[in-house]
């Protein structure tokens, strides 16, 4: 039996819009069954049962490469030196000023107070995050594109 992640899709969506409980497919001797779990209609998960010899499961992974960059060395958790710039709002996390300029900073940048850092994008305004005080970037928290919430850290500096 033959059925791709479409078709599926659409069998769970009609599970829930004719509040069907349980769906069982044959074809030969293979089987489907899908079983809404739950009383109510509006809540109830879905979970599924193949027969054997055929997966729902995507194929596995391509192996990657195990050459991974070395691991920075550890700083001290209790260092007074290392402060954290936080995000003020919720939003969206950009490096850059636009997608084909410099990042603001870079891990060993020198920062001084008032100098932008980053973008956080909330409600479709690029606001500038800036630095309030003067030290060196030691890590980059958050990757680019990544949504933050309001004070999730996005760099740690070391005060100068």
């Amino acid at each position: 039996m033959d059925i791709d992640l479409k078709q599926l899709r659409e069998l769970m969506r009609a599970l829930k819009q004719f509040d069907i409980h349980e769906l069982a497919i044959e074809k030969g001797d293979e089987k489907i069954r899908l079983v809404r779990e739950g009383g109510a209609p509006a809540g109830g998960a879905v979970s599924f049962v193949a027969s054997p010899g055929y997966s729902m499961a995507p194929p596995p992974a391509p192996a990657m490469p195990t050459t991974e960059p070395p691991a920075p060395a550890p700083l001290a958790a209790d260092d007074p030196s290392l402060v954290y710039v936080t995000s003020p709002f919720v939003g969206t996390f950009y490096r850059s000023p636009s997608p084909d300029s410099p990042s603001f900073v870079e891990v060993g940048s020198a920062i001084r107070p008032g100098q932008a850092l980053c973008i956080v994008e909330a409600m479709k305004l690029m606001n500038e995050i800036e630095s309030e005080i003067a030290g060196t970037i030691v890590e980059l928290l958050v990757e680019n594109g990544k949504p933050v919430e309001y004070g999730d850290k996005l760099f740690r500096v070391r005060k100068a």
